[in-house]
């Protein structure tokens, strides 16, 4: 038996730490805040709860899989599982909307067809099927195995098939989401719903690779799921999880330093200066509070340590109490388009200067009575993700940005302005505090090609005992990227270097 010291409470150190003890290890979890989840939280106020962190789940097999691994119950008795359909309604800066099944090609071509004329819906259609060839060729490598040693293959080879484009006497193939866009869907607002999944993590549609069309197919693979009672529960279910395993959590003690022994990491150092022993050390968080906590490089020349190609980003958020119940038929889901999607992009990656320009917004509005007092009234989570360089301490800022969120969420929501009661808004220093990432920024997951930029560093380090879990490592961002994280630093420790991924 192993003593396993995890730094964090995060979705990918719980994951980790669950089938590490099921393994017979010996697990301490310390997390420098009083609670568990990392970015899956809750605010709660008046009798409305609001998720403050993401609010949808995909690829929900991930956990499906650890609660499997882990125990008798299966995922679906310990939360209720929902799938969102719509998976999302978009309105466009022209005024016209789409609403989009979920999982259901057939279902999308039609209704983007009558939305948005004649042969959109069969090149979006088209565009899903080369996606999932991207997504075949990537899968594996991205999520299922520990990143390999030569990377580069995944870092030079672009995985989506692009259709060859003439212009003038050259051919070119689409290298990134807004070359797919331009080339290939040929339709601004198709333009806007592919940029869509690349802004949702503060990605530049212009110089996000190709492959990042394995997201949006993801959704339409996969469907779109929503947690009842919000994703807080999905945080409680995996933190029970590893209760229920004896996996032991200390609260409110903040690591302060890596203890090294023999060339290893040995244990942890705590801030009151208490000095914990441990076997492995798996560290679940943001790599500028990592390097903080040891003088010893943990990656060596050619290993991957991403070079953004933009100011981090960060979630800003407007959380709305409405009198008044929820319309029959209101989509859980609407995505409201930037009005100048070139501005915003461009305020995106060089923050600062400009006046701050709407953002793409998105409103969820979950059917969910664990979220508000009664049926006479509505909770309503409204977000961009915007540059965590724009001024955040600033409030004429955080003014402007909310007066904007407010006016994007009147095209989702009837009478608005007569239903608010209170709101509440949140920046990114609200997630700094809470999980500890630099200016509160939020990771992206893991692409192919790029030349290796939009990749994560492995879980393993360059010191021996010392592993990274969670959405700043490999296979990066997101609730099923973290969950993934925490099985393949799992499989690490208890297979050894000789492990090949999860199957």
């Amino acid at each position: 038996m192993a003593r396993i010291a995890m730094i964090g409470a995060g979705m990918g150190a719980m994951a980790a730490a669950a089938r590490l003890a099921v393994a017979g290890h010996r697990v301490v979890v310390y997390e420098r805040t009083e609670t568990y989840g990392g970015a899956v939280r809750r605010f709660e106020r008046d009798g409305f709860a609001f998720d403050t962190g993401p609010g949808l789940l995909t690829l929900p097999a991930v956990y499906r899989d650890l609660f499997v691994k882990t125990g008798k119950e299966p995922l679906e008795d310990v939360v209720e599982l929902v799938q969102v359909d719509p998976s999302s309604r978009h309105v466009f800066a022209d005024g016209s909307e789409v609403s989009l099944p979920n999982a259901s090609r057939a279902g999308v071509v039609a209704a983007l067809d009558e939305a948005l004329g004649a042969g959109a819906g069969q090149r979006w259609g088209d565009f899903l099927v080369r996606a999932r060839e991207a997504w075949d060729r990537t899968r594996r490598p991205l999520l299922e195995e520990p990143l390999w040693p030569n990377w580069r293959v995944l870092a030079e080879q672009e995985p989506y098939p692009a259709v060859p484009h003439k212009r003038l006497l050259r051919t070119r193939r689409a290298r990134t989401l807004a070359e797919i866009g331009a080339w290939e869907l040929r339709d601004e607002r198709l333009e806007d719903l592919l940029g869509s999944h690349a802004l949702a993590y503060g990605l530049d549609p212009r110089s996000t690779p190709a492959s990042a069309a394995v997201l949006p197919y993801m959704e339409h693979a996969f469907g779109i799921w929503y947690v009842r009672g919000g994703l807080r529960e999905l945080a409680r279910a995996v933190y029970e999880r590893c209760v229920r395993r004896r996996v032991e959590f200390v609260f409110g003690t903040e690591v302060t330093g890596i203890v090294e022994k023999d060339g290893r990491a040995a244990g942890v150092e705590l801030a009151d200066g208490t000095v914990t022993e441990a076997d492995h050390v798996v560290a679940d968080l943001d790599p500028a509070r990592l390097r903080a906590l040891t003088d010893r490089p943990l990656d060596a020349e050619g290993d991957v340590r991403p070079d953004p190609v933009a100011p981090p980003a960060g979630r800003f958020s407007v959380l709305m109490a409405l009198r008044g119940g929820r319309e029959a038929g209101a989509a859980h889901r609407t995505v409201v388009h930037a009005p100048d999607t070139q501005t915003e992009l461009d305020l995106l990656v060089c923050p600062g200067g400009d006046l701050p320009v709407c953002p793409t917004v998105t409103v969820l509005r979950p059917d969910d009575p664990a979220l508000r007092p009664d049926g006479a009234h509505e909770s309503v989570v409204v977000s961009a993700v915007l540059s965590t360089d724009s001024g955040w301490d600033q409030q004429d800022t955080v003014r402007s940005y909310t007066d904007f969120l407010l006016k994007a969420a009147g095209s989702a929501i009837p009478r608005l302005a007569e239903r608010l009661l209170w709101h509440e808004v949140r920046t990114p220093a609200h997630t700094e505090d809470e999980t500890g990432a630099c200016h509160g920024s939020v990771p992206a997951p893991a692409l192919a090609a790029g030349r290796g930029r939009f990749l994560h560093p492995a879980n393993t380090t360059r010191l021996p005992g010392l592993y990274r879990v969670g959405g700043w490592s490999h296979p990066g961002g997101g609730l099923a990227h973290a969950g993934m994280s925490g099985a393949l630093v799992a499989g690490l420790i208890v297979e050894g270097p000789d492990f090949r991924g999860s199957q």
